[in-house]
């Protein structure tokens, strides 16, 4: 059953009593120029935990957005003005605001992008605690530093609403910027108009707006009058963005962020910690690989591979996934899940003809989990030396499917872990330091561990991507604030711009 209280119909009525101005009894509403406007296209959206009909994105148009980037300009100008003293006030009782409604925001995770309850607790709890590190620190990090001369427009994919994309928000305007963000297509809607609409009672400068990419793309990147674009998503999707960054306004005099895909990868070599890897490659199937951080690819020493199969095997053997809101009684807890269905149907889909292509052309099938009911819904697989052809081979799947490939030279084990042109982390398991020190730096990914999972990292922790999945200024402590900052006169902010890349000291 599913459990009392938790049902879409009672979490969108706890949205209107929590904010009526943003929730209405037939639709979601933007928020621009300071008001929530009912305007768009509200389009149908079912949720990927049962194919409920939930709240649709009210999709504008172009000249709609134009509108709001206008009105966010004339915000921008009024709030970058303000004392550091007052814009952190504001700040901090817009989170204190979401903290009160934090298991209302993680319900709607939920059932807008099937997060199991802890994991979207997680990512509210994430947010709040990510931008209460920034409350405390953000005075140094502005010294000498001012706003930029326009808003920060954000692009961002579903699968983290509040731990990427609000944290990014809410830091932006406390360093003194208005902020635009359109709702992700695929998810999140819901739950980023609460989080605005409690924080714009605050006072704060947010623009929340929903389109479609190619509508909203000419205006939301490409509009003169904006100070920075961040975007966060997949290679193709940041390509267009940087194409239209270079054709309308110089790539290079726009600041951008541009946090793109790659395949990151797991080395094992010359390794016997078997008990501390099956732990790992269990904790690697959090959210079922929806993240931009999961490790998708092991690559393996050829003669150490029937004790790596055995360590997986006990780890995906062990996996819990399903509908992440279904109890046996109304007083059970929600289930602890790994993970619950993916973002949609249509992905469920795409990557069932992709094992099942792989496999044709040659891919050997190690591990598959027992299915679940729904059409959402997809078991763990995993797969041996999938074909060159297959998109498996090079790009993120974006889901519980796994690929191993076999080497038997420390040459083949780094061409392999660099086979998508650039990741974000990397992993090397190898008992020796000293070998495994000597490796990573050969690894183009932006953070490579050695014995442990690498992830994009809260606080002060740095983050960015090598080769082609980073473009602009890396982020993460300080960095976040200097990318939405201007500092000296010629500043290089570390970061993988067309014309140098720069790490972070």
């Amino acid at each position: 059953m599913l459990k009392p209280g938790t049902a879409w119909s009672d979490a969108y009525d706890r949205c209107r009593a929590a904010a009526p101005e943003a929730f209405h009894d037939d639709r979601v509403l933007n928020h621009w120029g300071g008001l929530w406007q009912r305007d768009g296209r509200p389009t149908p959206v079912f949720s990927p935990v049962d194919g409920t009909a939930i709240a649709g994105p009210p999709r504008l148009d172009r000249s709609g957005a134009a509108r709001a980037v206008h009105t966010a300009v004339d915000e921008h100008g009024r709030w970058r003005h303000l004392p550091l003293s007052e814009r952190r006030a504001r700040v901090a009782a817009a989170v204190d605001s979401l903290q009160a409604h934090r298991d209302l925001l993680a319900l709607l995770l939920v059932w807008e992008i099937g997060k199991p309850w802890r994991t979207a607790c997680a990512d509210v709890d994430r947010c709040l605690d990510g931008v209460r590190w920034y409350l405390e620190e953000i005075e140094p990090m502005l010294a000498g530093r001012t706003p930029l001369p326009g808003p920060v427009s954000n692009i961002a994919s579903w699968n983290y609403p509040m731990s990427v994309l609000m944290h990014a928000m809410l830091v932006q305007a406390l360093a003194g910027n208005a902020v635009i963000a359109k709702t992700p297509t695929d998810g999140g809607l819901s739950c980023l108009t609460l989080a605005t609409a409690l924080a714009v009672r605050e006072g704060l400068p947010l623009t929340l707006v929903s389109g479609g990419g190619a509508e909203l793309s000419p205006v939301l990147v490409g509009a003169r009058e904006l100070g920075c674009v961040s975007f966060v998503g997949g290679r193709d999707a940041g390509a267009q963005v940087a194409t239209s960054l270079a054709e309308r306004t110089g790539l290079q005099d726009r600041r951008h962020v541009l946090e793109q895909e790659g395949l990151n990868c797991w080395g094992v070599w010359e390794y016997s910690g078997w008990e501390l890897l099956t732990t790992q490659i269990r904790k690697s199937f959090d959210y079922g690989k929806q993240r931009c951080t999961a490790y998708p690819r092991f690559v393996v020493q050829r003669e150490l591979f029937h004790d790596f199969l055995a360590a997986y095997l006990a780890a995906v053997r062990d996996l819990r996934y399903g509908h992440p809101l279904l109890v046996e009684a109304p007083d059970d807890p929600l289930p602890e899940l790994d993970f619950g269905p993916l973002i949609n149907a249509a992905k469920a889909k795409e990557l069932a003809e992709q094992v099942e292509e792989a496999i044709a052309k040659g891919a050997v099938p190690l591990y598959r989990g027992p299915a679940v009911e729904g059409e959402a819904y997809f078991a763990p697989v995993a797969l041996l030396d999938p074909p060159r052809s297959s998109p498996l081979f090079h790009a993120e799947p974006f889901g519980p499917v796994d690929t191993v490939v076999l080497v038997d030279t420390e040459a083949e084990l780094l061409a392999a872990m660099n086979a998508s042109n650039g990741a974000l982390v990397a992993t090397i398991s190898c008992d020796a330091p000293e070998t495994a020190e000597r490796l990573a730096p050969e690894v183009r990914a932006f953070k490579v561990g050695i014995n442990q999972p690498r992830s994009r990292g809260d606080r002060q922790e740095l983050f960015g991507g090598l080769g082609a999945s980073w473009r602009g200024a890396f982020v993460g402590g300080e960095l976040l604030v200097r990318a939405v900052t201007q500092g000296p006169s010629g500043e290089r902010l570390p970061g993988n711009f067309p014309g140098y890349t720069m790490l972070p000291p």
